[in-house]
């Protein structure tokens, strides 16, 4: 037998990843020139603000930085994202202890399972929901046990129905509020109910909050670590790639709870060697820099959000006017499955969707629309739409 076809059972298990395969339907329809208005990937068209870009001209011009950086990163770096979160969501953090940046947030969520998740062991996960939290529990070898998210109840988890199953191998949850996919937006008062279902169950809560600051109509989306009692059970992952337009630049950080941020941070210093030295500068320079870019952001997304989803809605699909993240959440018409929807849009129409069958099996009747392209594509990708809807 082929040695590279002896893969470990778990690869076995691990689905394909969601976006490569909307990446890849993309590129085959860009091969056949179709033109292309692409709303799959989350991935912001807008440039990185200029303030951030000097303070890395100038960081790469010193040879200090061009070496290996520990993997717990800059002291610098932990306490501008210590001083950013007591700014932002009034939560005090150590810097030393509470606050680990990560080669953005992806791979932190993605490696805390190794640091508990034993096989046997389970990981509630929000379906629908963001691929990694399943494929970082496969690749721990855990099991994933998912808890629906329902339109009905606002795409929120039903703590009262988990409660009445077993959970005594459950060693994880993820939470996501703003969520991706679903734009839902989570308060105080659900984030409390989490943090202290996790404490009754001795259940580790890791909340990915990466699009806090991607909200509307003055509504400003809680961090998870400001409910009672949270940093005694979980952590929180954010990121830059939404909050600054750094995506491609892989800068995140995990803060909470002192022994979780410890113990991935024992799985980091074993994979990594932390994060380019001239992007955790970059990093200080954005979270201490002109905030006001963020309002700027802000107001983009809102018109671009306002005029997709309105005229998605004038079409006769159900949207829900998301008040945080830059997705609008789109139920089909007629019942059509999401991916032959997907299909049908990419093929008639040259609009890239995602899926919504593909963030989980209570997904499916939805699809996810990036607004990553600009308001005249946007209004072209809604006319496209019509074509093929009326």
């Amino acid at each position: 037998m082929d040695a590279a076809a002896r893969k470990a059972k778990r690869m076995t298990d691990l689905p394909l990843y969601l976006m490569d395969e909307v990446v890849r339907l993309k590129d085959q329809a860009v091969a056949r020139g179709v033109d292309v208005i692409d709303l799959g990937v989350g991935d912001p068209d807008f440039s990185t603000p200029p303030h951030i870009l000097a303070a890395t001209h100038a960081a790469l011009e010193n040879a200090a930085n061009h070496h290996y950086s520990s993997y717990r990163g800059f002291a610098t770096l932990r306490r501008a994202f210590a001083d950013w979160y007591r700014d932002r969501f009034g939560v005090v953090l150590d810097p030393d202890t509470e606050v680990l940046p990560l080669i953005g947030s992806k791979e932190g969520i993605g490696h805390v399972h190794l640091a508990f998740v034993e096989p046997g062991d389970e990981v509630l996960l929000p379906d629908p929901g963001y691929p990694t939290y399943q494929g970082g529990t496969i690749l721990a070898g855990g099991t994933p046990r998912y808890y629906p998210l329902r339109a009905e109840t606002g795409w929120l988890p039903d703590l009262g129905e988990l409660e009445r199953h077993d959970l005594s191998r459950v060693k994880l949850m993820h939470i996501n509020y703003p969520s991706n996919p679903t734009t839902a937006s989570a308060d105080l008062a659900l984030f409390d109910a989490v943090a202290a279902f996790g404490l009754r169950h001795g259940i580790i809560i890791c909340h990915d909050n990466a699009y806090s600051e991607v909200y509307f109509d003055g509504i400003r989306p809680p961090s998870f670590l400001q409910a009672k009692d949270a940093t005694e059970i979980g952590i929180e992952f954010h990121s830059l790639s939404k909050t600054y337009l750094m995506t491609g630049w892989r800068i995140g950080v995990a803060v909470g709870h002192a022994g979780v941020i410890a113990a991935l941070g024992d799985v980091k210093s074993n994979y990594e060697t932390g994060i380019f030295p001239v992007v955790q500068q970059a990093g200080v320079a954005a979270l201490t820099g002109d905030q006001s870019l963020l309002d700027t952001m802000r107001r983009h997304f809102q018109r671009r959000r306002d005029l997709f989803a309105g005229g998605l809605a004038r079409l006769g699909y159900r949207v829900q006017i998301p008040t945080a993240t830059f997705y609008v959440w789109g139920g089909i018409p007629g019942g059509e499955p999401s991916a032959r929807f997907a299909k049908r849009l990419l093929d008639d129409a040259g609009v890239v969707v995602t899926p919504g069958a593909g963030f989980g099996p209570h997904g499916e009747g939805y699809f996810r629309a990036a607004l990553t392209v600009d308001e005249t594509r946007l209004a072209e990708a809604i006319e496209r739409i019509r074509r093929i809807t009326v």
